[in-house]
């Protein structure tokens, strides 16, 4: 009969198994709540429609951006709130900011120029929405539905929570990255990993994680 392992071997061996079944459970129970959320489209009353930046050219909204301001534009139209916030900074070498971008398009469709405010600031989605959360409370408001994409909508709605809004999300259904099974799946990952390190450092892990279109 062979011998027993020795004991504080089979412990380490217990406690490193562990740490991997709780580490894929953490990741696995995230991965979930990112997928869930955006599948969630709320469209309660709110103070302000905030829509995230992503890429702009020359002032023209890329094809993330647009899908995401048609998204603000129905809620809009639909009178789930009565502004609608545009986010986002100038990458080095713009011309424009992605909010400026943001609020032309809006305001060449119709929405009126008095509704649409612009917060210029912001290179990531932390960034961006700790600048719209100091507007937005400047102005006496509290309250905002977070347009983004539906797997950017976990991350986006805890750091606007965190920022002191009180946030939901209604995410853009359209757009180049709700096309494919594959985008799908890949941007779910990229979050799952982004917010993880949000969570774990309270920093944005846009750079690192999430393509350059993503705000």
């Amino acid at each position: 009969m062979p011998p027993n392992p020795h004991p504080v071997r089979r412990f380490l061996r217990r406690l490193l198994l562990g740490f991997v079944l709780m580490g894929l459970l953490v990741v696995g129970g995230t991965g979930f709540r990112v997928w869930q959320v955006a599948r969630i489209d709320d469209r309660d009353p709110a103070d302000v429609v905030v829509v995230l930046g992503a890429a702009q050219y020359a002032g023209k909204p890329s094809k993330v951006l647009e899908a995401r301001l048609r998204q603000a534009k129905a809620l809009y139209d639909e009178g789930v709130a009565r502004y609608v916030v545009t986010g986002g900074g100038r990458r080095v070498g713009d011309k424009f900011t992605e909010a400026e971008a943001g609020r032309a398009w809006l305001v060449d469709r119709g929405i009126p120029e008095d509704k649409v405010i612009e917060v210029g600031e912001g290179n990531d989605t932390l960034g961006t929405l700790r600048a719209v959360a100091v507007e937005v409370k400047k102005r006496g408001w509290a309250s905002a539905v977070i347009v983004s994409d539906p797997w950017h909508s976990l991350r986006a709605r805890t750091m606007a929570k965190d920022a002191g809004l009180d946030a939901w999300t209604s995410p853009t259904h359209t757009g180049p990255i709700v096309r494919t099974r594959e985008t799908q799946a890949r941007y779910i990952l990229r979050e799952t990993a982004a917010l993880l390190y949000y969570r774990s450092t309270n920093a944005s892990a846009d750079r690192i994680a999430i393509d350059g279109e993503v705000g």
